[in-house]
């Protein structure tokens, strides 16, 4: 298996993958647009993704989009999406990609690694407890829906 930060001769791949996270997490299926979205993060170099590929099949993804703090005045990450296709679990996929976007924060000298997920989804928990992430007990998080 390798590991890289994707490219935009990943598209389809990454698309591929990216449509599965979202039906995951309970969207409706759409090729084009998830294809359309990840073009323009790659196109745009506004996020950084990094795919994982066992031969010449596109098994996990990792997406990040970069923020900053301004109490420490550092860089962060926000680890937004991770997903490893179904048949590919159980492999140590999901720990590469947690290295690499470790690794990657810590080359780009990052304070941290955020992320967030859906409170039954205990499986990436345990991933994420078992590779160092603290769940926060200190701060509150609130979102404004502006989407329709």
């Amino acid at each position: 298996m390798e590991i890289y930060q994707a490219t935009i001769e990943d598209l389809e791949g990454v698309s591929n993958l990216f449509n599965l996270y979202r039906v995951f997490y309970q969207q409706t299926s759409d090729l084009e647009g998830a294809k359309a979205y990840i073009k323009e993060r790659l196109e745009n170099e506004d996020s950084v993704i990094f795919v994982v590929k066992n031969k010449k099949d596109y098994v996990g993804f990792t997406q990040l989009y970069p923020t900053f703090s301004s109490i420490s005045m550092k860089r962060a990450w926000i680890l937004n999406d991770l997903y490893v296709d179904a048949e590919a679990r159980k492999q140590g996929i999901g720990e590469m990609l947690l290295q690499k976007v470790k690794d990657f924060a810590t080359e780009t000298g990052a304070k941290n690694i955020s992320l967030s997920t859906a409170p039954d989804n205990y499986s990436a928990q345990r991933l994420y407890e078992k590779n160092g992430y603290i769940r926060d007990s200190q701060f509150y998080q609130y979102e404004l829906s502006l989407a329709k």
